[in-house]
């Protein structure tokens, strides 16, 4: 809630305007009224700032579940390594068959680079950390 909110000001100023015509007899009821609307616009404040950080915290973490510097699972490290040893048999026939030794060999050296940079891609690179915010932000 912002320190100087136009409507809470009106309605103190209401507030007051009722007292004075009413008299003192009705005051602590005027006060009680107007603490309720404190209450009601303080509440609706700390609703939107929850949902505010809710949304942003689901955000974040929406972003961060595939981004490209995420780190790969075991799971797909390995099912690379099993796809490229099944696909390495029909291309080490060919080679073999097609090219004999020489053809062999590249087929083989191509295959160990391509499992290399795949392993190679994460090295180096540590996870990210988020920002916590505080309760002291704005």
């Amino acid at each position: 809630m912002e320190a100087r909110d136009p409507e809470l000001k009106k309605e103190l100023h209401a507030t007051l305007q009722a007292r004075n015509e009413l008299g003192a007899d009705y005051e602590p009821a005027l006060i009680e009224s107007f603490l309720e609307k404190v209450e009601q616009r303080m509440d609706g404040t700390s609703d939107r700032e929850a949902r505010r950080k809710l949304a942003e915290q689901r955000m974040a973490v929406a972003r961060d579940a595939r981004s490209p510097e995420a780190p790969e699972s075991f799971g797909e490290r390995f099912g690379f390594g099993i796809i490229s040893l099944v696909a390495a048999v029909p291309l080490t026939a060919i080679a073999a068959v097609q090219a004999g030794l020489e053809g062999l060999i590249v087929c083989w050296l191509g295959i160990v680079a391509i499992n290399a940079i795949h392993a190679s891609r994460g090295w180096g690179r540590l996870p990210r950390r988020r920002r916590q915010s505080s309760d002291w932000e704005g």
